[in-house]
């Protein structure tokens, strides 16, 4: 066959490519992915929208009314199709702001816990972290989104996974105390201490001082009871005892 390009045609049409390119990078997939990666960035971004036309919506509703999904589509500027697209409920977007929420506390205390180098400092920064988001404006907000989500949401704090951000930073200290379990410890303790930060937004009151004391102590007294409960059984702290 004779494949000389006639005058005009592509040369590179009638030429036999002697490497055939991988399916996995060819043209058609470099431009699909593209079009995914930026459709993906879309995405993200209206989500955000999302979360936060809602926040702002139910800070500003309170605990006096629940706002629709019209209302909130309408406050980040989007469709409805843009809402479902990413949620299937209003619910949904709830579990997602407080997910969200979770995420940040646990960077805030995180941030916090780097001003003290000691291990119980850095448990004592948690708590002190934890139970500030009791005060005044930022108790309002979060306890309209707890009223929004209702009874035995997944994303509530506390509540499953949902606690994991806000443990996360509690696993160094309290193995540096001792704790042969520092993740379950961890958990247990956020449980707990989330807990209690939801009994203070529901009747509107705040830990004084002599508490967060004594959650400090709660917290520390289980690193230790960790720690004695794995040289009962014999666990590896990751300290030597010199006995052989």
């Amino acid at each position: 066959m004779d494949r000389r390009a006639r005058p005009g045609q592509n040369w590179v049409l009638v030429t036999q490519n002697p490497i055939p390119s991988s399916p996995s990078d060819d043209v058609a997939t470099r431009v699909a992915r593209r079009t995914l990666d930026k459709r993906g960035t879309d995405y993200a971004a209206e989500v955000r929208r999302l979360l936060d036309a809602g926040l702002e919506i139910m800070r500003t509703c309170g605990t006096e009314s629940r706002p629709r999904v019209a209302d909130i589509v309408a406050a980040a500027g989007l469709s409805n199709d843009a809402f479902y697209r990413h949620f299937p409920s209003k619910d949904a977007l709830v579990a997602a702001i407080l997910e969200d929420g979770n995420e940040r506390l646990g960077l805030y205390v995180a941030h916090q816990m780097t001003k003290s180098p000691a291990p119980e400092g850095k448990v004592r920064r948690w708590v002190e972290g934890v139970m500030a988001q009791a005060d005044d404006e930022i108790a309002a907000t979060t306890l309209a989104v707890l009223w929004n989500a209702g009874a035995g949401l997944a994303g509530a704090p506390g509540s499953g996974s949902a606690a994991a951000p806000i443990a996360t930073p509690l696993h160094e200290p309290l193995a540096a105390l001792g704790s042969t379990r520092p993740e379950l410890d961890a958990t247990l303790i956020a449980h707990a201490t989330v807990g209690r930060l939801a009994d203070h937004l529901f009747a509107g009151t705040r830990p004084d001082p002599a508490e967060v004391d004594h959650l400090v102590s709660c917290c520390l007294a289980v690193a230790g009871a960790s720690a004695e409960a794995g040289a009962r059984t014999g666990l590896d702290t990751g300290v030597e005892t010199g006995e052989e």
